[in-house]
């Protein structure tokens, strides 16, 4: 199981899936395997430094999106999107990884653009809207300007798209999209500095290899509700709850209603069930060494 982006539970249910799903009878024993066991397999300090990430928000005031927490109610197309870095070095930017995840499925589309200037953000942000296979509701921000900014809202009202950015010293509010930088694009491609020049080849890994691997064959924890005997509202996030986020949107009810109009079930399930989980997870690995490759080599020789 070659799934460098799964954690104890997720690796468990990846298991389970190639053997009760995808009938990959060699499976059959790692599907009871015990999650403690995998855990202590990850207890090493070089993984916790790299599992975990936390990133400050820079605020910005302007009067441009509405300031609060999104309400979805259970509805997908409800988006939370942030941008992650590549790294500086001798005074050169890297590539910048734009990060969108729906609220309630868990969705996840990545794009990379060289810059984050609206000449690059407007179109990235467009090919985003694009991918997700449900019609888009919410769009929710940091106070970041490249996307606390006109030509954003102005996009985003045409699409009749509610606006949102998050609130003062609410650090929560947009904390799904922030946990996937670090549990998804970080692992994958690092922290080191990557030439703006890649960014063309990286986003075409990111739609062909990544959009349908985190989407069709990634587990993640679903978090339940539990009000307690004194009303406060707790979530738990109990091992049942995993799914892929296309199984989670398949769950919903009249899941149906929420999809565009040129998209159906029949042709997610086709792309859906075109690869197992393990020959998803072993296509990413394959594909990101390839990158990798490439872009070192290309490097070394340009000087």
């Amino acid at each position: 199981m070659s799934d460098i982006t799964a954690c104890g539970p997720a690796t468990k249910k990846l298991c389970e899936r190639a053997y009760e799903l995808h009938k990959q009878t060699e499976y059959q024993r790692l599907a009871g395997i015990s999650v403690a066991h995998l855990y202590n397999l990850r207890k090493s300090t070089p993984y916790q430094r790299q599992r975990f990430t936390f990133e400050k928000t820079r605020p910005k005031a302007a009067l441009i999106g509405e300031r609060k927490k999104p309400r979805a109610n259970g509805e997908p197309g409800f988006i939370r999107i942030d941008t992650v870095h590549q790294g500086d070095q001798d005074k050169h930017k890297g590539v910048y990884h734009i990060n969108a995840v729906d609220e309630v499925t868990q969705f996840e589309v990545v794009c990379t653009v060289e810059k984050i200037s609206e000449h690059y953000l407007i179109p990235a942000i467009e090919q985003i809207l694009d991918c997700f296979p449900f019609v888009i509701q919410g769009f929710h921000s940091d106070n970041g300007s490249e996307y606390i900014n006109y030509k954003v809202a102005e996009l985003l009202q045409k699409l009749l798209v509610e606006f949102t950015k998050s609130r003062s010293r609410q650090t929560n509010d947009n904390a799904l999209v922030e946990s996937k930088n670090g549990s998804v694009v970080r692992k994958l491609f690092g922290y080191a500095h990557i030439p703006q020049r890649w960014a063309p080849l990286i986003n075409e890994f990111n739609h062909k290899v990544l959009f349908p691997y985190v989407n069709y064959h990634r587990p993640c924890y679903f978090p339940k509700t539990v009000i307690d005997s004194k009303g406060k509202e707790k979530k738990t996030y109990p091992y049942e709850s995993m799914m892929t986020p296309y199984d989670k949107l398949k769950s919903i009810e009249k899941a149906e209603n929420y999809l565009k109009p040129d998209i159906t079930f029949e042709i997610l399930d086709k792309a859906a069930l075109s690869q197992t989980d393990d020959q998803a997870a072993e296509y990413l690995q394959k594909e990101r060494s390839k990158l990798f490759k490439t872009i070192h080599e290309r490097d070394l020789k340009s000087g």
